[in-house]
């Protein structure tokens, strides 16, 4: 079975000739996530360093990292004083540079590839506007006048849309990764999520489903950040990630939870935690444990979220020695 089958197959609950496994790693210093579009050469080290980590480990799958676009471009940053001053968002259009740099940086990944999947990073309309203005700021403006972030997110999911869209199209990727996460760390009701964030979220999907049905939805836990997963219960993605250690919900849980959909993860990212500080015998038990307690089908292994750096890549490889062999 090559790679891509067997990911595809584990994304539609068919058998797999083994469990597929999954990590992924950022490819640049954290500073330099939001200067890829005034910086060309932070794109290229990020597409070089693509290529570094799949000659390394032959991944299942490769998660395009979006390193270098985290900053969704606007003009209204600076003027922006009050919550009313979002509704001054107005779309960056199709042949904005910020929009085809990722096009280029999804294609140019996928160049690499041959029979693998792969899936651009892209991030939430709340995420892009949290990353602009702090996740203070926007608690603030959002209790100010809900409305009015709504606002600013419809117009930021209109440009994330084309952009899923356009890195399934031209670019060849399988899908995206689409990460979502509550801001504040349960700051948020339900149904405020529901009413005034979920709407530009599912813009996005629904457009990345029209080009793929193979999207996956993150329900990032990053940094400890403890989410609301029923906010999410009902999204239309075909494999669900999410962080089974801050959430407290393994892969078989969580599968029950999201309608019998396909999940990735099982193991804590975090420093010092089993897969940057356990043994290798450690190791191999857990993921022995994960596929004797979710099954093989409709299971894919990774992580709570992004691997550090700190842990060796040989680490990982000793997860999917062991995964080939159940």
């Amino acid at each position: 079975m090559s790679k891509r089958e067997r990911v595809i197959n584990a994304f539609n609950n068919k058998p797999v000739d083994r469990v597929p496994v999954g990590f992924w790693f950022h490819f640049l210093e954290e500073e330099e996530f939001y200067l890829g579009l005034d910086n060309p050469a932070l794109i290229e080290k990020n597409i070089a360093s693509h290529k570094k980590f799949i000659e390394a480990t032959y991944p299942d799958f490769v998660k395009i990292m979006s390193d270098g676009y985290f900053l969704y471009p606007s003009d209204v940053y600076k003027d922006l004083r009050n919550a009313a001053d979002l509704r001054n968002f107005i779309p960056l259009g199709k042949d904005h540079p910020w929009i085809k740099g990722q096009i280029r940086l999804a294609k140019a990944v996928v160049n690499l590839l041959e029979d693998t999947s792969a899936f651009y990073n892209i991030f939430a309309p709340s995420t892009f506007l949290r990353f602009a203005i702090t996740n203070d700021k926007f608690i603030e403006y959002f209790r100010e006048d809900p409305a009015a972030v709504a606002y600013a997110l419809d117009v930021i999911a209109k440009d994330i849309a084309y952009l899923s869209e356009a890195v399934i199209k031209e670019a060849g990727a399988d899908g995206i990764y689409l990460s979502v996460q509550n801001p504040g760390n349960g700051e948020f009701t339900y149904d405020e999520y529901r009413k005034y964030i979920t709407p530009s979220e599912k813009l996005v999907l629904a457009q990345a489903n029209q080009a793929s049905e193979n999207n996956i939805l993150h329900c990032c836990g990053y940094d400890g950040n403890k989410n609301n997963l029923d906010v999410w219960q009902d999204y239309e993605a075909k494999a669900i990630n999410w962080a089974v250690t801050i959430e407290h919900l393994d892969l078989a849980e969580g599968k029950k939870f999201f309608g019998g959909k396909a999940v990735i993860g099982g193991f804590d990212n975090r420093l010092d935690k089993l897969l940057h500080a356990g043994t290798k015998e450690d190791i191999e038990v857990f993921t022995e444990d994960i596929i004797k307690k979710a099954g093989k089908v409709g299971i894919i292994i990774g992580a709570d979220c992004t691997v550090p750096s700190q842990i060796a890549l040989e680490r990982l490889q000793w997860v999917k020695n062991k995964a080939s062999l159940l």
